[in-house]
């Protein structure tokens, strides 16, 4: 190991209270584009011989971005506090200022140590405004400072992201880790990826679930001189090189929108969660009342598909089958007979009244041993199938083709032995 590393790693034990004054100080630029940085709320703060930039801004409540202003947050948490709900994205037990709203920018899309994180950006909710702080590496060689500006001041409970247990968080993790013994240790939070929650509910209607395109489909957020962020490495590698604010503003802003965005989405979802019977549309109802499913809570999804069969939509049909399914769960074959039925008599065909003719021919076949009934239900799939001009059709010709003729022997054969029997 040669002497200047030798020295670095002695140095936080020899240095520390030296240290410690400067991890607070926020050190006033002397240099021609001081006032420049200033006017665009930023400072530079040092530490350990390094330095990043800090900028901060603060929002009122009442400020406008998209459907909402940013203080319904607030009401949302409320709700969420109120409520009995046990879904994922619900933040009960939680204040407004314990979720911290993040987005980073980076040199590269790729994971691994070789891609940078250059801007660490956050936004909070607090009682009396909304504070975006954004944390930027001047040039590379300063990260320890990035990363101690970014950890000291962290006082959240919940990372609020946009596919950031993909990207974002493992890459600060990453980063964290080459620099981990000369900084504070990264908190253990909680993480609401939004990503995934627009994905559920909207992947069938939008081209794209990028953040952007949400925006402006589906929270009316329009972004006006915005850069794109795929241009952010290279605005940023020039920035590196001439030092002029005026390069890297763009970027800051770009990066502020999106931890402005996470607020409103936030608001967005919960909404449709909460107050699913008014607030969400018919597909919105439907992949709600999925998404309960899958996260297992099986009562709070079986009274939202009844809710939205009630609807009287287009999503009807699918609502009654999920119902019937969460009935053949329970045991409770009578209802579920009876809502396969149903189903069948309100469409003329469709992969669901398919589906329901199938499990209909299923409990007959093997619940009920009623063979005639069974192969009934079944031919009337086949039926159906014929109006049906699609190359995936063709397997389930052949799969209703071998049900019927199963059928027809086992049939048969109940007729011989019954005649048997009474001779």
């Amino acid at each position: 190991m040669s002497l200047k590393n030798k020295l670095n790693r002695m140095k936080k034990h020899v240095v520390r209270e030296e240290s410690k004054t400067t991890i607070t100080e926020q050190v006033e630029l002397n240099d021609p584009l001081e006032q420049v940085w200033k006017d665009f709320q930023t400072t530079i703060f040092s530490f350990d011989d390094q330095k990043c930039l800090i900028r901060e801004v603060s929002y009122p409540l009442d400020y406008q971005h998209g459907h909402y202003q940013l203080g319904e947050f607030h009401q949302i948490v409320s709700m969420w506090n109120e409520s009995d709900s046990t879904h994922p994205l619900s933040c009960k037990g939680h204040e407004a200022s314990d979720l911290f709203f993040f987005d980073t920018e980076t040199t590269g899309l790729g994971g691994g140590a070789g891609n940078t994180i250059f801007l660490l950006g956050q936004a909070q909710v607090f009682s009396d405004r909304v504070v975006v702080k954004q944390h930027l590496l001047p040039k590379p060689g300063n990260e320890i400072a990035l990363y101690q500006s970014f950890l000291q001041g962290i006082n959240s409970k919940t990372l609020v992201t946009y596919n950031g247990k993909a990207f974002d968080w493992p890459q600060v993790k990453t980063r964290h880790t080459l620099i981990r013994d000369s900084v504070p240790s990264l908190p253990a939070f909680g993480h609401f990826d939004l990503f995934h929650a627009a994905r559920r509910l909207w992947k069938n209607e939008l081209e794209s679930v990028r953040l952007s395109n949400v925006e402006s489909e589906i929270l009316n957020i329009t972004r006006e001189n915005d850069i794109p962020g795929f241009l952010a490495p290279m605005i940023y590698f020039q920035f590196v090189k001439e030092q002029h604010p005026s390069i890297i503003t763009g970027v800051l802003k770009h990066n502020e929108i999106d931890v402005l965005s996470l607020i409103t989405l936030y608001i967005h979802l919960s909404l449709k969660l909460l107050k699913t019977n008014h607030e969400a549309n018919s597909a919105e109802h439907f992949e709600i009342a999925r998404w309960l499913e899958y996260v297992g809570d099986k009562d709070a999804a079986f009274t939202a598909y009844q809710s939205l069969m009630e609807k009287g939509t287009n999503k009807e049909i699918e609502a009654k089958f999920a119902v019937a399914h969460h009935y053949k769960k329970e045991k409770h074959w009578e209802k579920a007979v009876a809502t396969w039925k149903a189903i069948i008599d309100s469409a003329s065909n469709g992969v669901t009244v398919r589906k329901a003719a199938i499990e209909l021919a299923k409990y007959y076949e093997h619940k009920e041993k009623n063979y005639q009934e069974a192969l009934y239900f079944s031919e009337q799939v086949y039926t159906l199938l014929q109006e049906v001009e699609l190359v995936s059709a063709h397997s389930e010709k052949n799969e209703i083709e071998k049900r019927i003729n199963r059928l027809k022997r086992k049939y048969s054969n109940n007729i011989a032995r019954v005649s048997a029997e009474i001779e």
